[in-house]
């Protein structure tokens, strides 16, 4: 884990993270995050700039390439500058650990992240940072990528990263809204831009995935794209402990573009967009009973069961970044378009449910960024901006129910249809001033305040929100850091009124009471306390803590067979646990290992209360329960070793199980899964030179593991891990 520097020695901690090529990175930093796989982008912004324009005109005359990547680099560190993590705990992962991922660049973005401390897994990809359930924040080289639906499609492709960091903690004032954590993805671009290469990647579950990339440089001009489709027959997690599901099938295709003009050396004008959309079967569980009896339905099995799910994502960022001797500054419209369509069975699921809802839910999303930064006097450097965005939300819903008594029991074998057509609007505006206060040699404080606005058709509410955090440099292998951050979470604008409630009534998809209250706010005080250290001998090493105490804690539940999340709440509620992290590094050999445990605690379901049975509701007002995704402990570990033209790996990964039964009082079993890999580099075999082969073995113990068993507040669907899958890419540069 890296550390924070000062200026002075931040070059030099650069140098060594890039020849020692460290796979992981932690940092409460009064810096930019080095980055082991480049060696000029860990300049502070102004002397990477300085030395970009007294380099130019020398490498200039010997390679356009050269100084083209110098400016590049130029760029990214003062972009750095603008929006720096400043006390925050922040995990970076480049391209070397990256490789070492089970599937490498083929790997589902959540796999990644699951390397970092802190990330427990759940089923439909999803994953909890710090015993959060979403509230994680994407943005895509320091912008903001608008908010999507919450379904389990994994939107962002592995191949466009050059880096990603995971930022939590305290964070600065200029991160606001989702605040778990900050996912920020560094696109490829500059001298990484240069690789032209089709790769396939097959194997296990009739898996067939081929892709494509190209990149490169020409004038001033900067492009990316790359293209993936993806089919396999375990798209969702299997809802039995059988190696295959029943029913599983996938289709995904992926596209990512990146376009930037250099208008000169101080501005430079970028694009980004990006289109997928995926096909999911829902997998089935055979031998369910029939529940109920419908007119014609035959005899039917549960295994024959074909519900599909469809998930569209389509965004564009625009950014225009300018840097000056004293101003930074970026300024970034965007747009996005999300929508999940869910198709039912309409006979089977009516015999074994008693409803078949057809579903369309989208979003469309507007907005602005703009991020500052002013080196206003020697010891301070001030930051602001400004964020604006609008949301419109749609629903629509035909919904085959069966009418039934008092008592619950059916009254007619012939299924009746109720239409409903809501919709839901968010507005979302904040503004944020900040200083970076260079108090002693050393000792940096970093203190702002954000003020947060949320309107919508279901809410309207602001708060302020002050945030600090002081980094204490005790030597240059040595860093401390305390931080405190007031934040302010808005829900998602999904929002279920009692008038589409009352619809069901006397069905069988009536609720047990009707009380749909909206979700609020969420407003919490986080603390966070850290050291990092440096060994000489190339070991370095993290440990933080974390304390939160919420108001109108969020959380998200799948409250049917569309595999569409719901916000809801609890009235208070309080998460705190401890990170530790270290990596080591000697020639070749690159070795990393994260633990991390967390506690949760809720009580009071205040919103949307129809989703849950009542004597849940009625234990859960008296009781602290835990969250359903609290992992209490996981670990994740890896080796890996390098040598001319070969690479080869082991991973490893600890669950503690999540939470289940009544009132989540119950847990689901640990489970440990180790994978392996190795890749060879053909780089004399002609005419296929970079030729390049790798196989992955993943659960190489073949450990039946179950992720869900159906039990837990806001749980519908078990789900088990998927079974010991062998995987063979072929790569191709050209």
């Amino acid at each position: 884990m890296a550390r924070p520097t000062p200026w002075t020695s931040c070059t030099a901690l650069a140098l060594w993270c890039a020849l020692s090529g460290a796979p992981l990175h932690a940092q409460a930093a009064t810096s930019p995050l080095p980055d082991p796989d480049k060696k000029n982008v860990h300049l502070k912004g102004k002397a990477a700039e300085q030395r970009a324009k007294a380099q130019a005109p020398k490498e200039a005359e010997a390679s356009p390439k050269v100084e083209a990547v110098t400016v590049h680099a130029a760029f990214n560190s003062a972009r750095a500058r603008i929006a720096p993590n400043l006390g925050a705990v922040a995990y970076r992962m480049g391209q070397a650990q990256i490789s070492t991922t089970p599937g490498g660049e083929n790997a589902a973005f959540n796999q990644v992240l699951l390397r970092m401390p802190g990330v427990v897994m759940d089923s439909f990809g999803e994953e909890h940072v710090r015993g959060e359930h979403g509230g994680l924040t994407y943005r895509i080289n320091g912008v903001l990528l608008p908010e999507g639906l919450n379904g389990f499609g994994q939107e962002l492709d592995t191949r466009i990263i050059d880096s990603v960091t995971l930022m939590t903690g305290t964070l600065p004032a200029q991160f606001g809204f989702r605040t778990a954590g900050i996912v920020d993805v560094t696109a490829k671009s500059g001298n990484s831009l240069n690789n032209r290469e089709i790769s396939l990647y097959g194997g296990s579950y009739n898996s067939f995935n081929p892709s494509f990339q190209v990149g490169g440089t020409k004038g001033k001009w900067e492009y990316f794209v790359t293209g993936s489709f993806n089919r396999n027959n375990i798209g969702i997690e299997n809802p039995t402990p059988a190696f295959r599901a029943t029913h599983d099938v996938t289709e995904q295709g992926k596209a990512f573009g990146y376009a930037s003009y250099h208008f000169d050396d101080t501005s430079r004008l970028s694009l980004l967009t990006s289109i997928s959309n995926a096909n999911f079967e829902i997998p089935n569980a055979a031998g369910l009973p029939k529940l109920y009896d419908i007119h014609g339905a035959g005899d039917v099995k549960s295994q024959d069961v074909d519900d599909k799910q469809n998930e569209q994502n389509y965004y564009v960022v625009l950014s225009y970044q300018k840097t000056g001797n004293k101003l930074n500054y970026q300024i970034s419209p965007y747009f996005r378009y999300g929508a999940i369509n869910y198709t039912p069975d309409p006979v089977r699921d009516m015999v074994f449910q008693g409803v078949a809802e057809k579903e369309n839910n989208n979003f469309t999303t507007g907005g602005l960024q703009l991020d500052a930064s002013y080196d206003a006097f020697k010891a301070h450097t001030i930051r602001f901006g400004v964020l604006g965005q609008y949301t419109s939300e749609k629903l629509w819903t035909r919904t085959d129910v069966l009418p039934v008594d008092e008592d619950g029991m059916q009254t007619s074998t012939h299924p009746v249809s109720i239409q409903d057509n809501t919709g839901n609007w968010a507005a979302e505006a904040g503004a944020y001033l900040q200083d970076e206060w260079k108090l002693l040699k050393g000792v940096t404080l970093n203190y702002g305040v954000r003020y947060d606005r949320f309107e919508s058709s279901f809410d309207r509410e602001g708060q302020a929100s002050p945030r600090a955090n002081l980094v204490w440099e005790v030597d240059p292998s040595t860093t401390v850091h305390f931080g405190y951050s007031r934040y302010f979470a808005p829900p998602t604008a999904q929002y279920i009124g009692q008038s589409t409630l009352m619809k069901f009534a006397g069905t069988t998809n009536s609720p047990e009471n009707f009380n749909g209250t909206a979700t609020k706010v969420e407003r919490s005080n986080y603390f966070d306390i850290g050291l990092s250290h440096r060994f000489p001998q190339g070991l370095s090493i993290t440990v933080d803590g974390f304390y939160k105490q919420a108001k109108n804690l969020g959380d998200l539940g799948q409250f049917g067979r569309a595999v569409i999340l719901t916000p809801f709440s609890y009235r208070t509620g309080k998460v705190y646990g401890a990170e530790f992290g270290g990596n080591y590094h000697y020639k070749g050999l690159a070795v990393f290992g994260n633990f991390s445990f967390v506690n949760t605690a809720a009580k009071d379901v205040n919103s949307a209360q129809y989703q849950f049975p009542a004597d849940e509701l009625a234990y859960i007002k008296n009781h602290a329960i835990k969250l359903d995704h609290e992992g209490e402990f996981t670990s994740s570990a890896g080796v890996s070793y390098g040598w001319t033209g070969n690479k080869a790996y082991v991973d490893f990964q600890y669950g503690y199980g999540l939470r289940s039964g009544f009132a989540n009082t119950e847990k689901q079993p640990s489970y440990h899964i180790i994978n392996i890999g190795y890749e060879h580099t053909f780089k004399r075999l002609r005419p296929l030179k970079g030729l390049k082969l790798r196989v992955d073995v993943m659960n190489l113990f073949d450990e039946r593991y179950q992720i869900r068993n159906g039990s837990g507040l806001g749980v519908f669907m078990a789900q088990y891990g998927q079974r010991r899958a062998g995987y063979l890419t072929t790569v191709i540069q050209f």
